[in-house]
């Protein structure tokens, strides 16, 4: 009977996949076939509108559905020769830590981000049963410290597992690369019984209070949809003192709730390119499907003003941005029902928001709201040792929206250089 649960796991899973482009990655002789694929984690229905969100995630998927187990724990990639990301290959590309080799080569780099404080929480849906392990797994993979780790179920009971495997992907992505960017912060995974907003805010009231008495930090959410009328009455949510909210600004055209939120900090998605022979990273771009745009609800903030002529009177996103695109994707480890256990490459807007939180965590700042974290962001607007202003690249409808000098709807300020400024 066992059995036959995970092999309809698995074929529903397959049916709710939506297959989209195909990459041949070519690097030290090694070549990959793979396509984009999303997880129905991710696909938000008419009927979900204001009702229930969605991850924001995409996975790069070979042949055999995942990359498979890697042999030994080596502080570089499980698999040498793909250019995937790994946190050391980030913290160069962001300048989080020197880069004495100048390429930032994921198959050679193993500097580590060695920052954190506080709390940051990962408020997701349903219940991910490895987490700890998985973590442990990747953390060893990359030679990162043990992390201080700890799962909390938000309505008081063990959620159930989501059937389409999607939301532990989710997990297991926003606990790593949350703990890689910031490997001293103390890591809470908060999990809410559905991803129904009626689970799901009260978790993040959760997570905030647990992050405001463990010393502050930041509540980072990978998931939305799109927006609906009386949003403004959850914005409430997101005003504990002494907490930072960001949110995933979503993986397609136009603006997501709660990444809208004028109390929340909205992350975008960007490309990384690398040379496909030797690794070496060569531009950062804005990635086509980040979301992103003009709130059809929320009105412009006052750090937003500096801005006005490009947003107008609504609140515009991302305001900050990072690797998202699946084709330049980040490794993942994670024992999934579904999928199987082993090795991911995983993109999408999900992985800013929590890379994000972990970097802002590692800045050291501890705002004391996401508006004042924000104000901070957007003084150091076009500052070149602050971020990275992308000015290459399209996204949005039609491909209308372009990335330019200074903050645009498709990477908002831009990808972080170093940690001032944040």
């Amino acid at each position: 009977m066992r059995k036959l649960f995970f092999c309809f796991l698995a074929v529903s899973a397959l049916l709710f996949l939506l297959p989209s482009t195909s990459l041949a990655q070519e690097g030290h002789g090694r070549t990959l076939k793979a396509r984009v694929m999303t997880p129905a984690s991710s696909i938000e229905e008419t009927s979900d509108l204001g009702v229930a969100a969605h991850t924001h995630l995409r996975m790069l998927v070979p042949s055999g559905g995942h990359f498979g187990r890697s042999v030994q724990p080596s502080e570089l990639p499980p698999f040498l020769g793909l250019f995937f990301e790994t946190p050391a290959s980030i913290a160069c590309v962001y300048h989080l830590v020197d880069d004495p080799l100048r390429g930032c080569d994921p198959d050679l780099t193993t500097q580590n981000p060695t920052g954190g404080g506080g709390a940051i929480a990962l408020v997701d849906a349903f219940d991910d049963p490895t987490a700890a392990a998985d973590l442990a797994t990747f953390s060893a993979q990359f030679g990162l410290p043990a992390a201080n780790f700890t799962v909390v179920f938000a309505s008081g009971t063990q959620p159930k597992q989501d059937p389409t495997g999607g939301w532990e992907i989710e997990e297991s992505l926003d606990i790593e690369w949350a703990h890689a960017m910031a490997p001293n912060a103390k890591i809470f995974l908060v999990e809410a019984a559905t991803n129904r907003n009626k689970d799901l805010y009260p978790a993040i009231a959760l997570a905030a209070s647990i992050v405001a008495a463990n010393g502050g930090g930041e509540v980072s959410m990978s998931f939305g949809g799109g927006e609906f009328t009386n949003e403004t009455l959850l914005d409430v949510f997101f005003n504990t003192p002494g907490v930072v909210f960001i949110a995933s600004a979503g993986d397609s055209p136009g603006p997501s709730y709660p990444s809208t939120s004028p109390d929340v900090i909205s992350a975008g998605g960007t490309t990384i390119s690398r040379d496909a022979n030797t690794g070496r990273f060569l531009l950062e771009s804005a990635w086509q499907d980040t979301g992103g745009g003009a709130s059809f609800v929320e009105p412009r903030p006052s750090f937003q003003d500096s801005i006005a002529e490009i947003v107008g009177p609504a609140r515009g996103t991302p305001d900050l941005s990072f690797d998202a695109n699946p084709n330049t994707g980040v490794w993942v480890f994670d024992t999934n029902p579904v999928f199987g256990a082993g090795w991911f490459v995983v993109g999408g807007t999900s992985v800013s928001a929590p890379s994000l939180a972990g970097i802002i965590n590692s800045a050291g700042r501890f705002s004391a709201s996401s508006q004042i974290e924000n104000h901070e962001l957007y003084r150091h607007i076009g500052e070149s040792h602050n971020f990275n202003d992308i000015t290459y690249g399209n996204c949005g409808f039609n491909i209308g929206s372009f990335a330019t000098e200074g903050w645009d709807f498709c990477t908002g300020v831009g990808s972080p250089r170093g940690l001032k400024g944040k």
